[in-house]
């Protein structure tokens, strides 16, 4: 799922090409697409877009006379930029937004529909949409704090919680988690004051850093292949790689349609985690440490 560095990119990238023109025609392909009836998309149509901004996860294309398209991307959504009219891609399209120098095409990869578009007036009317998360880019230690410590959640569930964190989700939680050296199964009560402030500079150092790493890969052209996956990350994504800081293997735990992904030597003194499914089937063998999971998984180890 895109999160806040990718639609940040976004905005920036839609701004440059759509800010300032008039949006003249919007295709909705999916009937599933759009989840508001009132006003009517086609009060969308030939008004100027005054401005691109996100909100949360969604993106939101502000247009003249107070109305706002805001899309939100889930899981397999993704933009493309177009040329005038530019047809929907195949199996993948859900929607056109045409504009007369080019078209911002809206697209979801597998079978499943999630990506949702919504059409509001004013500004309580985007408000509605908004989870209420705080901006981790824009508020300092106490505030990030005082939400973080609101409710008793692990660290995980907490930092992707769009009502407690605005923009973070499974990948740069994950970032965040290791850069700050932290469980992610730590309960969020049980942290020191010196902890959760290194964690608040955790979190503005890895959004901020890929933020502008994914605004220099894009160097200037619209962002393509945004991916929840990147080589340069430390640990999402990386299960059985070397941890960048220490070498140990990233270690994984899966759960429904998520991953945790975490260095074990780094952020849990050693001790790995228990996924849920595989230590329920493999009960005294599940290994204690990333000591025994390495000696297990070398040539000639114990099994």
């Amino acid at each position: 799922m895109p999160e806040l560095p990718d639609l940040v990119v976004y905005c920036e990238a839609i701004q440059r090409r759509a800010g300032g023109r008039d949006l003249t025609r919007i295709r909705v392909r999916s009937p599933f697409l759009l989840r508001s009836v009132r006003p009517p998309l086609s009060q969308a149509e030939g008004r100027a877009v005054v401005g691109v901004r996100r909100v949360g996860k969604r993106v939101v294309l502000c247009l003249e006379g107070e109305l706002f398209l805001a899309i939100h991307l889930m899981i397999a959504g993704r933009f493309r930029w177009g040329p005038q009219a530019a047809k929907l891609p195949g199996r993948v399209g859900l929607a056109a937004f045409d504009f007369d120098h080019g078209t911002l095409l809206l697209t979801e990869a597998g079978s499943r529909r999630r990506a949702a578009m919504h059409l509001v007036e004013g500004e309580d009317g985007l408000a509605s949409l908004d989870r209420g998360g705080i901006e981790v880019l824009e508020c300092d230690a106490e505030a990030f704090r005082t939400r973080l410590t609101a409710e008793n959640h692990t660290l995980k569930r907490s930092l992707i919680d769009p009502r407690l964190f605005s923009g973070i989700g499974n990948a740069y939680s994950d970032e965040i988690l290791h850069r700050a050296r932290l469980s992610p199964m730590r309960w969020t009560t049980r942290l020191s004051r010196e902890q959760t402030d290194e964690l608040h500079r955790a979190a503005v150092a890895v959004l901020s850093e890929w933020t502008d790493r994914l605004r220099i890969q894009a160097g200037g052209r619209f962002p393509t292949g945004v991916t929840a996956f990147h080589d340069e990350m430390a640990v999402h994504g990386r299960y059985r790689k070397p941890c960048p800081a220490c070498g140990a293997p990233v270690q994984r735990i899966v759960y429904a349609e998520n991953e945790c992904n975490y260095c074990a030597r780094c952020q849990t003194g050693g001790r790995l985690l228990a996924d849920r499914a595989l230590s329920r089937l493999l009960k005294a063998d599940w290994p204690r440490t990333a000591e025994e999971l390495e000696e297990r998984l070398s040539p000639g180890g114990p099994r």
